[in-house]
C-alpha cells in the first residue's frame, strides 16, 4: 500500500549513487558546567506525560547524490538509544555540511492520575512505502533507499519516516507513534531535497520541520525528523506530527544564574563598520544628553528622566507620543551615539515548548543613517532616504536546554532575518560568536561583506557593508538584562522606557520617490523596469523618517522570530 503518492522510479543510476557520511559538529570550545539548579543541560526533559532525550549520534542508511553535483542528503537512524526510550523516527539533512542534528527518543512518565488513558506509546499497525528510487535492478546497481511512513492505530500519530537500505518493512517496534493528545501540529519551513528538476515526471521533496505553534508561549516540540512527499500542496496538513509540552513547570529553562553564565560564554562581539559614524549608545546616555518626549498637540517636548519614569507605560501605539532628539546644538552630537556606554539589552524567553531558550540581545542606535545604493558597479549615496530618529535592532542566540549548547542565532536584517547554524558562525575567544553590524543601517550579519537588499542578481539595491574595526560592542560584558517572564516576578525589573509603546523618533514624510525617479532616468533604458520594480519593493521606512516602536512592541517579543 503506498501513502499519499505513487511509487516513484527514476531509469537512469547516475541520479542516484552513495552519499558519504559527512563529519560531526563541535562547538570551538568544551561547554562548561553551568551553574546547578532546574533541570537545565541535564539531558532530559519531562513534557508532561513523556520524557524525552535528544539523541545525536546516527548510523548512517543511506544517501542520495546527483553525479552533476556535490549535493545531496544523507539520512540516518539514532544509536545508542538508552534502556526504555523509543525512537520516533529517522533523521536526515544535506551531505554538504557538517552532521548536526537530533531526534528525540521518548519514554512514558508513569503517573497514577487517569488510569483510564491509553498509553503514550504504541506500536504502529503497520507502514506505508512513501518513496524508493528501486527499479527492480538493485543487484545490478547497488543498494537503494526506502522510505516508510508509520501506521499509527487510532488515537496516535507518528513523529517520522523510517528509511531503510532493503525493500524489507521494518519491524513494528522499530518506532513508536504518540497519543494524539501529546502532540502537536507541525509545518516544512526548510527544503533538504528537490528532486523535480532532475525529473520533473517523479517529483520527490524533503523538508526540515517546524511546530506551527511557536514563539515564547507556544508548546510545539520539534522531534527532529524529517517531512517528504512527492505530492504536496502547501497548507495541506501534514502526515506527522510534533510533541506538545504540556508540563505547566517549565524545569529545563534556565535559572537567572544560569542565564547570566550562558551571555558570559556565548555573549557575541558585535562589530560595527569602520566607518559607521552613527554608533550605540545606551537609553540612559539618550536621555541624559536631551533625548525629549513629544504630544500631539504639544509644541514643546520634555525632558526625559534617566531612566524613563516619566515616559507613558503601556497602552498601544497610538500616535500620541513619541521621542525625539535635543532641539538645540547637541542633536547632531547625538546622532553620533556614544560607543563607551552602549550595552545589550537582553531578553530571554522559551522556544519550542521549552526545549530551547531564546536569548534576544537588542541594541540602541540614537540615530540611522542614510541608504547607499548600488546600481551595477555605480554606488550612489542617497542623501536623506533610511534615515530616522531611534534604531532598535537585534540578534538572538538559539541555546539547547538538553545540553546548553548554542544551536544557532538568528540575524535581524530591516524587515526580516535569517537563522544561521552554530557550524556556520565565526567564533572569537572560544564559544563567543562575533555579530556585523551593516553600516549606517545596524542589519546583523554572520561575516563580513557587502549583502544587497534588492536583486543580488542584478547587482542592484541598497548596500548593507559589514566589516570588523576598532569599534564593537562586547555583549558577554556589556549587558542588561531586561526581561526574562517565565522567571516570575521579582528576579528580574523591567525598566520604565521599556514599557514605553510609542515610537522611539518621528514621523516624517518626506518626497523620497523623487530622489529614486531622477536615479532611475539616468539608468539604460534595459534597467529602468528592473530598478524601478526593485525600488518598489524597498521596506516603507526607506520613504521617509519613520521612528521605530521599542522592543517589547515588536511583535517576536512573544511570537517567534521572522524567517
Amino acid at each position: 500500500m503506498m501513502f499519499g503518492c505513487k511509487c516513484l522510479y527514476w531509469n537512469a543510476v547516475t541520479d542516484f549513487s552513495p552519499a558519504s557520511s559527512p563529519e560531526p559538529f563541535s562547538l570551538p570550545a568544551p561547554v562548561p558546567k553551568w551553574p546547578e539548579g532546574g533541570s537545565f543541560s541535564s539531558g532530559k526533559i519531562i513534557l508532561g506525560a513523556l520524557e524525552v532525550i535528544k539523541v545525536s549520534r546516527f548510523e548512517f542508511i543511506w544517501g542520495y547524490n546527483p553525479a552533476q553535483d556535490k549535493k545531496g542528503v544523507a539520512f540516518y537512524k539514532p544509536v545508542d538509544i538508552p534502556d526504555g526510550f523509543y525512537c520516533l523516527g529517522h533523521y536526515c539533512q544535506p551531505n554538504n555540511q557538517p552532521l548536526r542534528g537530533f531526534v528525540l527518543v521518548a519514554r512514558e512518565v508513569v503517573t497514577s492520575c487517569d488510569p483510564d488513558k491509553s498509553p503514550a506509546l504504541q506500536e504502529p499497525l503497520d507502514y506505508a512505502l512513501v518513496w524508493t528510487p528501486d527499479d527492480g535492478s538493485q543487484e545490478k546497481y547497488g543498494a537503494c533507499g526506502y522510505v516508510w511512513l508509520p501506521q499509527p492505530p487510532k488515537g496516535y500519530k507518528p513523529m517520522g519516516y523510517l528509511v531503510t537500505s532493503k525493500p524489507d518493512k521494518p519491524e513494528l517496534d522499530a518506532v513508536r507513534c504518540v497519543r494524539a493528545d501529546l502532540t502537536d501540529k507541525c509545518e516544512v519551513y526548510r527544503p533538504i531535497l528537490n528532486s523535480s528538476s532532475k525529473s520533473p515526471n517523479f517529483p520527490f521533496e524533503v523538508w526540515d520541520m517546524r511546530p506551527c505553534h511557536r514563539g515564547m508561549l507556544g508548546r510545539g516540540v520539534p522531534v527532529g525528523t524529517f517531512f517528504c512527499c512527492s505530492h504536496w500542496d502547501a497548507g495541506e496538513e501534514l502526515h506527522i506530527a510534533c510533541l506538545k509540552n504540556l508540563n505547566p513547570i517549565l524545569a529545563a529553562m534556565p535559572t537567572h544564574e544560569q542565564i547570566h553564565a550562558l551571555i558570559h560564554h556565548y555573549g557575541p562581539t558585535v562589530f560595527f563598520h569602520p566607518e559607521e559614524v552613527f554608533l550605540p549608545s545606551s537609553v540612559s546616555w539618550f536621555f541624559k544628553n536631551g533625548a525629549l518626549l513629544f504630544r500631539a498637540g504639544i509644541l514643546d517636548g520634555e525632558a526625559i528622566d534617566d531612566s524613563g519614569s516619566n515616559l507613558p507605560g503601556g497602552g498601544v501605539n497610538d500616535g500620541e507620543f513619541w521621542i525625539d532628539m535635543p532641539c538645540d546644538d547637541q542633536r547632531e552630537s547625538v546622532k553620533h551615539g556614544n560607543l563607551e556606554s552602549a550595552k545589550l539589552y537582553v531578553h530571554v524567553k522559551p522556544a519550542f515548548g521549552a526545549t530551547f531558550t531564546d536569548i534576544a540581545m537588542w541594541v540602541f542606535c540614537p540615530f540611522n543613517g542614510p541608504a547607499t545604493l548600488k546600481v551595477g558597479l555605480v554606488n550612489i549615496a542617497l542623501s536623506k532616504i533610511g534615515e530616522h530618529v531611534g534604531d532598535w535592532e537585534h540578534f538572538t542566540l538559539r541555546i539547547c536546554n538538553f545540553t546548553g549548547e548554542l544551536w544557532s542565532i538568528y540575524f535581524s536584517q530591516h524587515s526580516g532575518g535569517k537563522w544561521v547554524d552554530a557550524y556556520d558562525l565565526e567564533y572569537m575567544e572560544g564559544n563567543r560568536a562575533v555579530v556585523y553590524s551593516s553600516k549606517s543601517g545596524h542589519a546583523s550579519f554572520p561575516h563580513p561583506g557587502v549583502y544587497l537588499q534588492g536583486s543580488s542578481k542584478l547587482g542592484i539595491g541598497v548596500r548593507n557593508d559589514c566589516a570588523r574595526s576598532n569599534l564593537y560592542v562586547n555583549s558577554s560584558v556589556h549587558y542588561e538584562l531586561v526581561a526574562a517572564e517565565y522567571l516570575g516576578d521579582g528576579l528580574v525589573t523591567e525598566p520604565f522606557w521599556l514599557q514605553f509603546m510609542r515610537k522611539w523618533g518621528p514621523t516624517i514624510i518626506y518626497d523620497s520617490r523623487t530622489e529614486l525617479d531622477k536615479i532611475i532616468n539616468i539608468l539604460p533604458a534595459m534597467l529602468r523596469y528592473s530598478v524601478e520594480n526593485i525600488f518598489d519593493k524597498f521596506p516603507v521606512e526607506l520613504y521617509g523618517e519613520d521612528g521605530p516602536t521599542g522592543p517589547k512592541e515588536k511583535n517576536n517579543w512573544v511570537g517567534d522570530e521572522r524567517w
